[in-house]
């Protein structure tokens, strides 16, 4: 009697864990990021579960012990595993991606910090490098680098928490031509420990701050500084040359500088006010934008708008689906989408191009130079003042065109489709040219309106003859 075949486990099972303990140990020695292999290579299981059924087809065909078909056990195994692999790898991406939201064990104790003093040249470069921690550095005459401030540690108890700090401290030390502050037992993943730090250096050193989290203050300092953080709130005041931010999260504010200021990476709010420099932003901030007083101009360059100011004396300010400009002298080109825009008083040449938000341009004098509005899905309106003479092009396609300003040579039309175009000059003819053209919304030409005078003062009435005074009439209450 001929022996029956014996039935055999399939190999798929054993490759897998295989694999992936061979991932899990490149993760542990080598750092391997398990979360891009899972993204790209994921097909490599099925692929590698499909070879092997194909072997065991072939080898039951040769006489080889029988094998099964893909069992529920191997679909589990499979879907297990890349879950297993996915939890790891999406721990990692927030590790390195959000150390801020890790979980802070522990309540947080502050300690003494005592570092030593250290004699620098007066035009020093300075570099801050730590974790975690606020940074408030201020200008000094003295020509030395001096640390104050607390180190702080997270325990369940005082002494638990005095244990770790003993071991953290900050340190001055000469880097070639430079110094660096950096801390002493402490790493910049570890939210346990840190350094709230406050640093005087000399006025004119020349400043380089690198901070993982914690909020930077620098004040009144006469050279450039530079800032590169992940996460903190800045604010930089009174310096006496440029401001180069890199963020990754949290607002910015900078005034009273005097040197060109240039903001990047991506974050929250942002306000700059009075630089006698320029203005440069490259990123994606979604809190408000504001800048004031910034006599060289504005760049701002982002995924949704492109703005270029030669000159700003008074306000910008771009959220909540608005961006205004008020008092820019000099060109101004702006292109954008979904904002409701805004301008007023820019005494250059002015082009807007935009859609799906209104664009309103009011003029308190006559404009001298040419002006360029195109829309889509959305209104313009124009306001110059009556005195104005210009020569203007507009067209309105499925919408209507209404002007308060007319004369025989500005000519109107419409088509029966519900197109609008208007063309001609105004005044003297010797003005700026101006274009307009919008779809699916109207176009508006307003004069602008004057404030009213305030009403003259009526003169004052003569006093009757023999009348009293308030004074008298007190001191006759006072005799009664």
């Amino acid at each position: 009697m001929a022996n029956p075949q014996v039935r055999g486990g399939s190999i798929f099972p054993g490759l897998v864990l295989i694999l992936c303990g061979l991932l899990l140990l490149l993760h542990n020695y080598r750092g391997y990021a398990i979360g891009d292999f899972l993204w790209h290579w994921w097909p490599v299981v099925f692929i590698l579960w499909g070879v092997v059924k194909l072997y065991e087809r072939t080898a039951t065909r040769s006489g080889s012990p029988y094998v099964s078909r893909i069992s529920a056990g191997e679909i589990f195994l499979v879907i297990g595993l890349l879950a297993f692999l996915g939890i790891v790898g999406g721990a990692d991406h927030i590790k390195s991606h959000f150390p801020e939201r890790g979980i802070e064990w522990g309540d947080k104790f502050n300690f003494d910090l005592d570092v030593a003093p250290q004699p620098v040249p007066a035009d020093a470069r300075i570099a801050i490098r730590t974790g975690n921690g606020d940074i408030n550095v201020h200008s000094s005459d003295e020509s030395q680098v001096r640390i104050s401030g607390k180190k702080f540690a997270r325990g369940w108890s005082e002494t638990d928490a005095q244990k770790l700090a003993d071991h953290v401290s900050a340190e001055i030390v000469q880097n070639g031509d430079g110094y660096e502050i950096r801390p002493i037992g402490t790493k910049s993943n570890d939210s346990r420990t840190g350094l709230d730090l406050d640093i005087s250096v000399p006025k004119s050193s020349s400043l380089t701050i690198r901070n993982e989290k914690g909020d930077i203050t620098v004040t009144d300092m006469a050279k450039p500084v530079g800032i590169t953080t992940k996460n903190s709130d800045i604010d930089v005041r009174g310096t006496g040359g440029d401001v180069d931010i890199d963020t990754a999260k949290g607002d910015v504010k900078v005034s009273n500088t005097k040197g060109n200021v240039k903001i990047a990476g991506k974050g929250g709010e942002i306000n700059v006010s009075s630089a006698t420099g320029g203005l440069t932003i490259d990123g994606e901030f979604y809190g408000p934008i504001r800048a004031d007083k910034i006599a060289k101009g504005v760049r701002f360059v982002s995924r949704r708008t492109d703005l270029t100011l030669s000159q700003l004396t008074g306000h910008m300010e771009t959220g909540s689906g608005n961006l205004e400009i008020s008092d820019a002298p000099g060109n101004l080109t702006l292109r954008t989408n979904s904002y409701d825009v805004s301008i007023e008083d820019a005494t250059g040449k002015v082009k807007v191009d935009n859609r799906n938000g209104n664009i309103e341009v009011r003029f308190s004098t006559p404009p001298k130079e040419d002006v360029e509005l195109y829309n889509a899905s959305a209104g313009i309106t124009l306001s110059l003042p009556e005195s104005s003479s210009f020569n203007i092009v507009a067209d309105c396609h499925s919408g209507d065109i209404d002007s308060e300003f007319s004369a025989d040579s500005l000519k109107k039309s419409s088509t029966e489709a519900g197109d609008s175009h208007m063309e001609g000059r105004y005044g003297n003819g010797r003005g700026p040219k101006i274009i307009l053209k919008t779809s699916y919304g109207s176009i508006s030409l307003h004069k602008t309106t004057a404030e009213a005078p305030a009403p003259p003062k009526p003169p004052a009435l003569p006093k009757p003859p023999h009348s009293k005074s308030p004074k008298d009439d007190d001191s006759d209450s006072d005799e009664n």
